[in-house]
């Protein structure tokens, strides 16, 4: 079925100057807070406030830990001293000082000009206890602000760390590893660096079913900030390395693992629909559909943007979801009891309901339309508002028995009590909604009981209430609606008859649909 927009307010909706296969929307990043959401997982830099338990300077640790803190003067003075006990013991005190829980001295101790030399000590491979003090040191400076992570890269400390993840040593390893995630958390620029340096096979080849899982978590967390950030994407070689190994590590036991690796394709996804095909060709999909029906909210919450974000692809990777089952679990997050869930479920559906008649009525289908009509009538309000959207799109590509179906669902009351809200722009594409299905009841003869339904569920009050709307093209578009529906007196003069069910009956015999 046409859409039909009014060109006052055309630039207000999200197929503005696309074609049918581009209707579906990318959120733009900065006014998305659900990007935002449940991200305690997946945080951007990451500072190592507990000892190592493979720690070898435990011992000498805890011995120090009752001698009186030198003073950032002293430091300096042994770090740069020759005697390594002390610069071993200066080190030490630097790290248990930026490894503080509330507000860390980093801008001090980079005012110091201790960080060369701290990055000088990571190359002392004959004493592996500074290597590390100074590696951990280093990592709490690159997890502060972009200023202080470009401080750690500035003092050379990138090949530093490369060359360290190779350490027999694997403490010292893993701290390189973290090290390098807080540095490609800082951004595009400093993540491209680390893969023009060749970080990723080095870091590939420490996953291995013999690594301690708390190890595999750094690893995979830092990979997933290799993944991370667009403009520009990452090089898509570097994707490519990168997939295989995270294919594998969504198959792993460990909660954070399976979280993080689901972040990482999540990121991967969220971009043109070329990245968006590598990761589809992968076969990835229907784990990705398992994990978003998983209980726990960290892995659920992920894997449910990784889904959403193909399914802003296209027509054919939106199947490619729809074959792996997505529609199954749909139903249960739309009711999901935390409201951003139900607001990214109903994002997900949108961009399905994007697509032509065949995945409309896929939709219709595996059950979507009583929990989408419950969530336009109960939901949050940011839930609504992509519930809005689903039944908008739905209505654009819809046939119109489909459009019956929809009708008979339920969807016009919430939809018409939604009227009310404040948001223009949700009123807009209502009322453009409501225009779709009016162009269904014309082509089935119906118009009349569909004004009539609409007057009984008080939406033909709420619409010429919006001819007051202080927003212009809310008025042209109420108004538009009123003077083609319900200006004429004798279009009021049927009554819509109510089916067993309780809900209007808004269908029609089978022929009806022969034009």
């Amino acid at each position: 079925m046409p859409v039909r927009k009014h060109s006052q307010h055309k630039q207000l909706f999200k197929n503005k100057g696309k074609d049918e296969p581009t209707l579906r929307r990318q959120r733009v990043e900065v006014s998305v807070e659900l990007r935002k959401a449940k991200k305690d997982e997946q945080l951007l830099k990451r500072r190592n406030i507990s000892i190592h338990e493979e720690n070898p300077s435990l011992g000498e640790d805890r011995a120090a830990e009752v001698i009186i803190q030198p003073s950032l003067e002293e430091i300096l003075e042994a770090v740069n001293g020759e005697d390594t006990q002390l610069q071993l013991l200066a080190t030490q005190a630097t790290r248990r000082i930026l490894s503080k829980h509330k507000d860390p001295p980093i801008d001090q101790f980079i005012e110091l000009g201790i960080i060369p030399r701290l990055v000088e000590f990571l190359g002392r491979a004959d004493n592996a206890a500074l290597q590390f003090e100074a590696a951990w040191a280093l990592t709490n400076i690159a997890s502060g602000t972009s200023e202080h992570t470009r401080a750690v890269v500035e003092g050379g400390a990138i090949p530093a760390f490369i060359s360290l993840l190779s350490s027999p040593h694997m403490h010292i390893s893993e701290q390189s590893v973290w090290a390098l995630g807080n540095i490609a958390g800082d951004g595009p620029i400093y993540r491209d660096v680390l893969i023009a340096r060749d970080v990723i096979p080095p870091l590939l080849a420490l996953v291995s079913p013999a690594i301690p899982v708390g190890f595999l978590r750094n690893i995979t967390w830092t990979l997933s900030n290799l993944c991370r950030n667009k403009n520009p994407c990452p090089p898509l070689d570097a994707v490519q390395k990168v997939l295989p190994v995270l294919v594998l590590l969504l198959q792993h036991e460990d909660r954070h693992v399976i979280a993080d690796s689901c972040w990482a394709v999540s990121y991967l996804t969220d971009g043109c629909n070329d990245r968006i095909q590598v990761v589809v060709e992968t076969g990835i999909l229907p784990r990705l559909v398992q994990l978003m029906d998983s209980p726990d909210l960290i892995i659920m919450t992920p894997a449910l943007r990784a889904i959403g974000n193909v399914v802003t692809g296209t027509d054919q990777q939106t199947q490619e979801a729809i074959d792996a089952g997505v529609l199954t679990v749909l139903p249960r997050l739309l009711r999901h009891s935390k409201s951003g869930i139900q607001k990214e479920a109903a994002w997900t559906l949108s961009n399905i309901a994007a697509g032509p008649s065949h995945q409309i009525q896929q939709i219709i289908t595996c059950g979507l339309l009583p929990p989408l009509v419950e969530l336009l009538d109960r939901g949050d309000f940011k839930a609504q508002k992509e519930a809005v959207w689903v039944v908008a799109n739905f209505t654009t590509g819809a046939t119109v028995h489909q459009v019956v179906e929809l009708v008979r669902s339920g969807v016009l009351k919430p939809l018409l009590n939604l009227l009310l809200v404040k948001d223009s722009k949700t009123i807009l594409i209502i009322l453009d909604t409501i225009s779709n299905l009016f162009l269904a009841a014309e082509k089935l003869g119906k118009t009349e009981k569909l004004c009539l339904l609409v007057e009984e569920l008080d939406g033909l009050e709420k619409i010429e209430d919006l001819q007051n709307h202080e927003n212009d093209m809310v008025y042209r578009a109420a108004l538009d609606i009123i003077q083609k529906y319900f200006s004429d007196e004798e279009n009021l003069n049927l009554e819509p008859q109510t089916g067993q069910d309780g809900l209007y009956d808004f269908s029609v015999e089978k022929q009806d649909f022969n034009f």
